[in-house]
Protein backbone atom coordinates (compact mmCIF):
# COMPACT_ATOMS: atom_id res chain seq x y z
CA UNK A 1 0.00 0.00 0.00
CA UNK A 2 1.43 3.09 -1.42
CA UNK A 3 1.88 6.10 1.14
CA UNK A 4 1.27 3.94 4.19
CA UNK A 5 1.17 5.58 7.49
CA UNK A 6 4.20 5.94 9.61
CA UNK A 7 2.65 6.93 12.35
CA UNK A 8 2.51 3.41 13.79
CA UNK A 9 6.26 3.24 13.03
CA UNK A 10 6.70 6.20 15.45
CA UNK A 11 3.93 4.89 18.14
CA UNK A 12 5.96 1.48 18.09
CA UNK A 13 9.36 3.37 18.78
CA UNK A 14 7.78 6.03 21.74
CA UNK A 15 5.94 2.31 22.98
CA UNK A 16 9.37 1.13 24.14
CA UNK A 17 9.17 4.28 26.15
CA UNK A 18 9.30 3.35 30.44
CA UNK A 19 6.90 5.86 31.29
CA UNK A 20 4.05 4.25 28.84
CA UNK A 21 4.46 1.18 30.37
CA UNK A 22 1.98 1.39 33.15
CA UNK A 23 -0.54 2.48 30.94
CA UNK A 24 0.33 -0.57 28.31
CA UNK A 25 -0.29 -2.81 31.01
CA UNK A 26 -3.52 -1.04 32.11
CA UNK A 27 -4.77 -1.75 28.74
CA UNK A 28 -4.27 -5.53 28.99
CA UNK A 29 -5.14 -5.77 32.47
CA UNK A 30 -8.31 -4.26 31.30
CA UNK A 31 -8.74 -7.04 28.52
CA UNK A 32 -7.95 -9.60 30.86
CA UNK A 33 -10.97 -8.16 33.31
CA UNK A 34 -13.35 -7.99 30.45
CA UNK A 35 -12.65 -11.79 29.32
CA UNK A 36 -12.72 -12.96 32.49
CA UNK A 37 -16.25 -11.18 33.15
CA UNK A 38 -17.48 -13.24 30.10
CA UNK A 39 -16.03 -16.59 30.32
CA UNK A 40 -15.09 -17.06 33.29
CA UNK A 41 -11.58 -17.85 35.35
CA UNK A 42 -10.61 -20.83 33.74
CA UNK A 43 -8.06 -19.76 30.66
CA UNK A 44 -8.23 -24.19 29.21
CA UNK A 45 -12.33 -22.99 29.39
CA UNK A 46 -12.01 -19.74 27.74
CA UNK A 47 -10.65 -18.98 24.89
CA UNK A 48 -10.79 -15.18 25.49
CA UNK A 49 -9.16 -15.08 28.54
CA UNK A 50 -6.15 -17.42 27.41
CA UNK A 51 -5.61 -14.62 24.49
CA UNK A 52 -5.82 -11.96 26.71
CA UNK A 53 -3.24 -13.28 28.94
CA UNK A 54 -1.12 -14.63 26.32
CA UNK A 55 -0.98 -11.30 24.97
CA UNK A 56 -0.51 -9.70 29.00
CA UNK A 57 2.24 -12.33 29.39
CA UNK A 58 4.05 -11.37 25.99
CA UNK A 59 4.15 -7.97 26.63
CA UNK A 60 5.74 -8.50 30.05
CA UNK A 61 2.54 -7.65 32.53
CA UNK A 62 3.76 -9.37 35.71
CA UNK A 63 2.18 -12.69 36.51
CA UNK A 64 0.54 -10.96 40.02
CA UNK A 65 -1.38 -8.39 37.83
CA UNK A 66 -2.49 -11.25 35.70
CA UNK A 67 -3.88 -13.30 38.46
CA UNK A 68 -5.54 -10.21 40.29
CA UNK A 69 -7.16 -9.26 36.96
CA UNK A 70 -8.83 -13.09 36.29
CA UNK A 71 -10.05 -12.88 39.60
CA UNK A 72 -11.48 -9.24 39.59
CA UNK A 73 -13.41 -9.78 36.16
CA UNK A 74 -14.67 -13.59 37.67
CA UNK A 75 -15.64 -11.67 40.18
CA UNK A 76 -13.60 -13.76 43.03
CA UNK A 77 -12.69 -10.33 44.97
CA UNK A 78 -16.13 -9.29 45.29
CA UNK A 79 -15.82 -6.29 42.76
CA UNK A 80 -17.92 -5.59 40.03
CA UNK A 81 -15.98 -4.85 36.37
CA UNK A 82 -18.69 -3.30 34.01
CA UNK A 83 -17.00 -1.73 31.41
CA UNK A 84 -18.47 -0.04 28.21
CA UNK A 85 -16.40 0.13 24.51
CA UNK A 86 -17.14 3.55 23.50
CA UNK A 87 -15.40 5.25 20.19
CA UNK A 88 -15.19 8.78 19.67
CA UNK A 89 -15.05 10.32 16.30
CA UNK A 90 -12.62 13.15 15.91
CA UNK A 91 -11.01 15.65 13.31
CA UNK A 92 -7.31 16.64 13.97
CA UNK A 93 -5.18 19.22 11.95
CA UNK A 94 -5.21 19.30 7.90
CA UNK A 95 -7.97 17.40 7.43
CA UNK A 96 -7.05 14.07 9.22
CA UNK A 97 -9.28 12.21 11.52
CA UNK A 98 -8.98 10.00 14.52
CA UNK A 99 -11.02 7.26 15.59
CA UNK A 100 -10.80 6.53 19.58
CA UNK A 101 -11.64 3.77 21.12
CA UNK A 102 -12.69 3.68 24.85
CA UNK A 103 -13.11 1.32 27.73
CA UNK A 104 -14.80 2.41 30.54
CA UNK A 105 -16.42 1.93 33.80
CA UNK A 106 -17.53 5.96 33.82
CA UNK A 107 -19.42 6.82 30.72
CA UNK A 108 -19.56 10.30 32.07
CA UNK A 109 -15.54 10.53 33.14
CA UNK A 110 -14.59 9.08 29.99
CA UNK A 111 -16.93 12.07 27.86
CA UNK A 112 -15.53 14.58 29.69
CA UNK A 113 -11.53 13.83 29.32
CA UNK A 114 -11.94 13.16 25.48
CA UNK A 115 -13.57 16.52 25.31
CA UNK A 116 -11.30 18.18 27.27
CA UNK A 117 -8.31 16.29 25.37
CA UNK A 118 -9.39 17.26 22.16
CA UNK A 119 -10.35 20.94 22.68
CA UNK A 120 -7.26 21.43 24.68
CA UNK A 121 -4.79 20.23 21.28
CA UNK A 122 -6.19 21.64 18.52
CA UNK A 123 -8.52 18.92 17.65
CA UNK A 124 -12.48 19.00 17.11
CA UNK A 125 -15.10 16.53 18.37
CA UNK A 126 -17.19 15.19 15.46
CA UNK A 127 -20.80 14.06 15.07
CA UNK A 128 -21.48 10.91 14.88
CA UNK A 129 -20.73 8.77 11.57
CA UNK A 130 -18.85 11.40 10.14
CA UNK A 131 -15.19 9.75 11.32
CA UNK A 132 -16.32 6.06 11.48
CA UNK A 133 -17.31 5.78 7.47
CA UNK A 134 -13.62 6.00 6.58
CA UNK A 135 -12.19 3.31 8.76
CA UNK A 136 -12.47 0.00 8.37
CA UNK A 137 -12.16 -3.18 10.98
CA UNK A 138 -9.70 -5.27 9.85
CA UNK A 139 -7.20 -8.51 11.52
CA UNK A 140 -3.37 -7.36 12.30
CA UNK A 141 -0.83 -9.20 12.90
CA UNK A 142 2.73 -7.71 12.99
CA UNK A 143 6.02 -9.53 12.44
CA UNK A 144 9.48 -9.10 13.38
CA UNK A 145 12.07 -8.65 11.04
CA UNK A 146 15.29 -10.57 10.97
CA UNK A 147 17.76 -10.75 8.31
CA UNK A 148 17.03 -12.40 5.51
CA UNK A 149 13.42 -12.44 5.71
CA UNK A 150 11.27 -10.81 3.00
CA UNK A 151 7.36 -9.53 2.63
CA UNK A 152 7.21 -12.10 -0.26
CA UNK A 153 8.48 -15.17 2.66
CA UNK A 154 5.97 -13.93 4.83
CA UNK A 155 2.96 -13.66 2.99
CA UNK A 156 3.91 -17.09 1.36
CA UNK A 157 3.26 -18.31 5.12
CA UNK A 158 0.01 -16.44 5.56
CA UNK A 159 -1.65 -16.35 2.29
CA UNK A 160 -3.94 -20.03 2.85
CA UNK A 161 -5.06 -18.67 5.97
CA UNK A 162 -6.64 -15.57 4.79
CA UNK A 163 -4.41 -12.64 4.74
CA UNK A 164 -5.22 -9.94 2.08
CA UNK A 165 -1.78 -8.38 2.54
CA UNK A 166 1.38 -7.60 3.61
CA UNK A 167 3.43 -4.53 4.22
CA UNK A 168 6.67 -3.29 4.67
CA UNK A 169 6.49 -1.21 7.54
CA UNK A 170 10.29 -0.52 8.49
CA UNK A 171 10.76 -2.24 11.80
CA UNK A 172 7.68 -4.85 11.21
CA UNK A 173 5.80 -7.03 8.34
CA UNK A 174 2.36 -5.49 9.53
CA UNK A 175 -0.01 -8.73 7.79
CA UNK A 176 -3.45 -7.81 7.30
CA UNK A 177 -6.48 -10.22 7.27
CA UNK A 178 -10.23 -10.00 8.50
CA UNK A 179 -10.92 -9.68 11.46
CA UNK A 180 -12.31 -13.41 11.75
CA UNK A 181 -9.08 -14.75 10.02
CA UNK A 182 -6.50 -13.74 12.94
CA UNK A 183 -6.54 -16.79 14.72
CA UNK A 184 -5.49 -18.55 11.67
CA UNK A 185 -2.82 -16.26 10.62
CA UNK A 186 -1.61 -16.84 14.46
CA UNK A 187 -1.42 -20.26 14.05
CA UNK A 188 0.69 -19.93 10.70
CA UNK A 189 2.81 -17.83 11.42
CA UNK A 190 3.81 -20.31 14.70
CA UNK A 191 3.79 -23.10 11.97
CA UNK A 192 6.49 -21.12 10.09
CA UNK A 193 8.12 -20.08 13.45
CA UNK A 194 8.20 -16.36 13.04
CA UNK A 195 8.28 -14.00 15.62
CA UNK A 196 5.21 -11.53 15.60
CA UNK A 197 3.32 -9.10 18.05
CA UNK A 198 0.28 -6.63 18.52
CA UNK A 199 -1.96 -9.76 16.84
CA UNK A 200 -5.46 -7.46 17.42
CA UNK A 201 -8.28 -6.59 15.38
CA UNK A 202 -8.45 -2.92 14.50
CA UNK A 203 -9.14 0.05 12.58
CA UNK A 204 -7.50 1.21 9.85
CA UNK A 205 -8.21 4.13 7.40
CA UNK A 206 -9.26 3.42 3.55
CA UNK A 207 -7.26 6.84 2.46
CA UNK A 208 -4.51 8.67 4.26
CA UNK A 209 -3.87 12.34 4.64
CA UNK A 210 -0.61 13.47 4.31
CA UNK A 211 0.96 16.29 7.04
CA UNK A 212 3.73 18.55 6.75
CA UNK A 213 6.00 19.40 9.51
CA UNK A 214 3.89 21.71 11.28
CA UNK A 215 0.47 19.59 10.85
CA UNK A 216 2.33 16.65 12.57
CA UNK A 217 3.63 18.16 15.59
CA UNK A 218 0.10 19.21 16.15
CA UNK A 219 -1.55 15.78 15.37
CA UNK A 220 1.26 14.12 17.70
CA UNK A 221 0.58 16.74 20.41
CA UNK A 222 -3.72 16.06 20.02
CA UNK A 223 -2.89 12.24 19.43
CA UNK A 224 -0.61 11.39 22.96
CA UNK A 225 -2.83 13.54 24.82
CA UNK A 226 -5.58 11.31 23.86
CA UNK A 227 -3.26 8.00 24.60
CA UNK A 228 -2.59 8.70 28.01
CA UNK A 229 -6.37 9.15 29.28
CA UNK A 230 -6.95 5.85 31.59
CA UNK A 231 -9.95 5.19 29.55
CA UNK A 232 -8.37 5.32 26.23
CA UNK A 233 -7.37 2.08 24.80
CA UNK A 234 -6.46 2.76 21.23
CA UNK A 235 -6.34 5.65 18.92
CA UNK A 236 -6.47 5.23 14.77
CA UNK A 237 -5.89 7.52 12.72
CA UNK A 238 -5.60 8.64 8.89
CA UNK A 239 -2.61 10.59 9.44
CA UNK A 240 0.15 9.93 7.59
CA UNK A 241 3.84 11.03 8.93
CA UNK A 242 6.56 10.41 6.10
CA UNK A 243 9.95 9.42 6.67
CA UNK A 244 10.76 13.03 5.96
CA UNK A 245 8.84 14.93 8.13
CA UNK A 246 9.51 12.39 10.79
CA UNK A 247 13.31 13.03 10.22
CA UNK A 248 12.48 16.79 10.25
CA UNK A 249 10.52 16.55 13.69
CA UNK A 250 13.33 14.84 15.08
CA UNK A 251 15.52 17.01 13.93
CA UNK A 252 13.97 20.15 16.08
Amino acid sequence: MSGHSKWATTKHKKAAIDAKRAKTFAKYIKGIEVAARMGGADTSANPALDLAVSKAKKNSVPNDNIDRAIKRGAGLTGETIDYTEIMYEVRGPQGTALYVECLTDNRNRAAAEVRTAVTRNGGTLADSGSVAFMFERKGVAEVTKIDGLTEDDVLMAVLDAGAEEVIDDGDVFTVVSGPSDLPEIRKALEEAELEYNNDDPVFRPTMNVDLDAEGAKKFLKLADALEELDDVQNVYSNADISDEVAAELDAE
